[in-house]
């Protein structure tokens, strides 16, 4: 299943622009402004190509307008944004790196806004698996905010949560503790114990203790963040889902799916009500709920949010993103289960392809695919080939990485 992290990024906090004069043309313009708003409405309701599309036009718009910094930088910050969110990450990294040169050169290079646009770059680095430029990334920030003054300040938590994520994905379990305890320390001296924003640290830490298979201890912590979002916020907030979320992966992956159930069913009713339907985060706890249905033995159920699923991130990030991998991977294993294996097959072949193609050939989805590929080829008389593909997948698994950074 999915895991959120609650990792706080850069909202671009940018000055109203200036409305664009208006021209007399034979055939007019759509203005910036409305292309910036109507991408970001696109934006919110999940059409991430409709908002891409928007956004092209308006960077074309702010590129031929030297006058005004702030259109192109905030033109380039939403964009990349989106492009982050298809998975288009090659696309995003020149448009942040842009926007930071213009940052550095108009307002000098140990300012707060552009300690953020470090923050945002390191994010994304961090969405490309380049961890060395994430760490570096979010450490250039936290250099730049430190040197401003106040070592506590609260604009510096992000990046304190930034580099605990990358190590608690390297299995550097202490470091990443205690980088997350002085992010939270922080936001609890700053805005007190109960604040939401300190259940958003409670959220990180029990994420860390699940990784270490401190379930107890996880559980606990996600209960009691939980219980601070709905006091302070009411139990339909968008804040809560992703503590939601996550205690229901939780439950998940210990067999508990009668707990699991109702807690990703209420995180879809918020989530569809906040994002809209067709959503990807929709889609993300639609595919949640079908692993915990088919976990339940509601394989009817399961087909259903696993298709809704599908069709959503198809949709919105297009054909050949990893999420899409992720639901064909469970659509085909419910069908393996059900022993319709002709209609496993080509799913288990599409999911392989998407992944090989997306973290080249030796990545651990890639591993993943070949093993559950290789059981239906056993179950279907093709024995050799089923031997190649675990020989492979085995051979994968021996060179990648382990906790602690060694083979």
């Amino acid at each position: 299943m999915y895991k959120t992290l609650w990792i706080a990024t850069l909202a671009a906090a940018l000055a109203s622009p200036i409305t664009l004069a208006q021209k007399e043309m034979q055939a007019p313009v759509k203005p910036w402004k409305s292309l910036m708003d109507a991408a970001t409405k696109a934006e919110k309701q999940g059409s991430l190509d409709v908002a891409e599309k928007d956004l092209l036009a308006a960077l074309d718009q702010a590129d031929g307008d030297n006058r005004d910094d702030q259109h192109l930088v905030q033109t380039l910050l939403q964009l990349g944004d989106v492009y982050q969110k298809e998975g288009k990450f090659e696309s995003a990294e020149p448009l942040f790196l842009r926007a930071l040169q213009i940052w550095e050169r108009t307002l000098g290079p140990s300012n707060l806004i552009v300690a953020k646009g470090y923050t945002k770059l390191a994010d994304l680095y961090g969405a490309e698996k380049k961890s060395a430029n994430a760490e570096q990334t979010y450490k250039h920030s936290l250099a730049i905010l430190e040197n401003m003054g106040n070592p506590n300040d609260l604009a510096i938590t992000p990046d304190l949560n930034g580099l605990a994520e990358i190590y608690r994905s390297q299995g550097k379990y202490e470091e990443a503790e205690r980088l997350y305890r002085r992010a939270m320390s922080i936001r609890q001296d700053t805005l007190g114990p109960e604040h939401p924003v300190v259940a958003q640290s409670l959220n990180n830490l029990a994420s860390l203790y699940e990784a270490q298979g401190k379930h107890a201890e996880a559980e606990g912590l996600y209960l009691q963040a939980l219980s601070m979002v709905e006091k302070a916020m009411g139990k339909g907030a968008p804040y809560s889902t992703p503590i939601l979320n996550n205690l229901a992966d939780l439950y998940y992956t210990s067999g508990q799916y009668s707990k699991a159930e109702p807690l990703l069913v209420r995180s879809l009713a918020i989530t569809e009500k906040t994002a809209g339907p067709n959503h990807p985060d929709t889609a993300q706890v639609l595919n949640s709920l079908g692993l915990v249905y088919d976990g339940e033995g509601k394989r009817a159920q399961a087909e259903v949010d696993y298709r809704r699923a599908l069709r959503i991130w198809e949709k919105s990030l297009g054909l050949n993103d990893p999420n899409v991998a992720s639901t064909l991977n469970n659509l085909a294993a419910l069908y393996y289960a059900e022993g319709k294996y002709s209609q496993a097959d080509p799913l288990y072949k599409r999911a392989l392809s998407i992944v090989e193609n997306g973290e080249g050939p030796n990545g651990p989805e890639v591993a993943q695919c070949l093993e559950n590929y290789a059981a239906l080829m056993r179950k279907t008389n093709r024995a050799e080939e089923a031997d190649k593909m675990l020989a492979r997948a085995k051979e994968i698994r021996a060179n990648l990485p382990q906790p602690g950074g060694s083979k």
